[in-house]
């Protein structure tokens, strides 16, 4: 069978000690997330950009730098090769007209969380575990569900009491087992933490897949900037702006750009990335102001765009480093800003974006109007998810005619 994967083990993101990846594993014995490691000069031995173009249109066609080792443990709904839109209305009206949205609101579950689910439970399930368990402000919840159930794996699911309706029906709907939490994402971790180490110890077979807890989950995302770069003809842009709760496709990004210039398959400076979040839970932003490597949870938590309400995520030293890594930046938006840019790039452009995602539209006119955007780059902002998850983001009042009564 030819090679499929060229993975080669898993590595502490801080103190770079070296685990097996052909076990299940959590986090370092430091706590600290683990990073898969491929053998690049293999795989450039195996694939070229000219090969990749020839293959089917979803991520699996990466799979040398995917950690699955035989195809047949393949989970997969199709997921990946999202439009990369030009953004011509918008651009003009923000100053950028090299603007253009990677759209994840089309993978299934209409939202990005679904590339993380597809390559986190194929491994799961080549691995032997036979269910996963995690806490989720929502979208990642729906995914790893839906995804478990098409692999056959059982799911439990925490989430938020205030966690969107149409990721609650999602995780219903797949078979998840479903659990509410009156508290925020943190909360819901424990919790589920507690059950999995109860129900393991009866021999459940569970494996906490938490945000970064797991390896895989950031192999999955990563492949957004593979794409990215080849839809550009193999070129970087200038710029990638990134809604940031727990930073995962962030830390993916930049690590897909690290890997294609080990590869060979670009070269010159790497895109300047940008950590987007609220105003209301801004722990990325504050500790970049401060010059800093780690964050501190803010007091008060709070914002519409729910899948970036995350306190203080594990990774956030990655976060950072992939910004200053990168010459990048970290900015905050109100609820009111990236709510008007939700409202305003559909009428401009005819797509309905998650708040998570107009946040990014927003801190993209933020740094025109400060000067840090010219308006010469090509600017990549990530909508990461469908607003048909979030109805409740725009009101639709509508005049109620008579039968016998007429239009003006």
């Amino acid at each position: 069978m030819p090679e499929f994967s060229t993975l080669s083990h898993l590595e502490c993101s801080r103190t770079g000690e070296v685990l097996d990846a052909d076990t299940v594993q959590g986090t370092s014995a430091s706590g600290a997330p683990l990073l898969a490691r491929y053998d690049l000069d293999r795989a450039r031995t195996l694939v070229t950009p000219a090969d990749i173009a020839a293959r089917p249109p979803d991520l699996w066609r990466y799979h040398e730098v995917l950690p699955v080792r035989d195809p047949a443990h393949v989970v997969t709904m199709g997921e990946g090769m999202t439009p990369l839109l030009p953004l011509p209305r918008a651009g003009a009206r923000l100053g950028l007209p090299g603007l253009r949205m990677k759209d994840e609101g089309l993978v299934p579950t209409g939202a990005f969380k679904a590339r993380g689910a597809a390559v986190g439970v194929s491994r799961a399930a080549e691995l032997g575990v036979r269910a996963v368990a995690m806490p989720t402000n929502g979208n990642a919840g729906a995914a790893w569900a839906c995804y478990a159930a098409r692999a056959g794996l059982g799911a439990l699911i925490a989430m938020p009491v205030d966690a969107p309706e149409i990721t609650r029906r999602e995780v219903v709907v797949s078979g998840g087992e479903l659990y509410l939490v009156d508290g925020l994402i943190g909360d819901a971790g424990r919790l589920v933490a507690d059950a999995v180490a109860r129900r393991n110890s009866a021999g459940a077979g569970y494996q906490d897949t938490s945000t970064l807890r797991e390896p895989y989950r950031i192999e999955g995302k990563k492949t957004m900037g593979y794409e990215i770069v080849e839809q550009l003809g193999w070129r970087c842009p200038d710029v990638i702006l990134y809604p940031t709760g727990g930073g995962v496709g962030i830390i993916a990004i930049h690590k897909a750009l690290a890997e294609m210039r080990e590869l060979g398959w670009i070269s010159g400076p790497l895109p300047r990335l940008v950590a987007v979040q609220a105003t209301g839970c801004a722990p990325i932003v504050d500790a970049f102001e401060a010059g800093l490597r780690e964050s501190t949870a803010p007091a008060d938590p709070h914002t519409v765009a729910f899948g970036i309400t995350v306190p203080r995520a594990l990774g956030d030293f990655l976060v950072l480093d992939a910004v200053y890594d990168t010459g990048g930046t970290a900015v905050a938006v109100s609820d009111d800003e990236l709510l008007a840019a939700e409202h305003a790039l559909a009428r401009d452009e005819g797509t309905w974006i998650c708040p998570e995602g107009a946040a990014c539209v927003a801190a993209a006119g933020r740094l025109r109007e400060s000067g840090w955007l010219d308006g010469s780059e090509t600017v990549v902002v990530l909508n990461t998810g469908s607003g048909l998850i979030y109805p409740d983001t725009v009101t639709a009042d509508a005049p109620v005619l008579a039968t016998d009564g007429r239009i003006p």
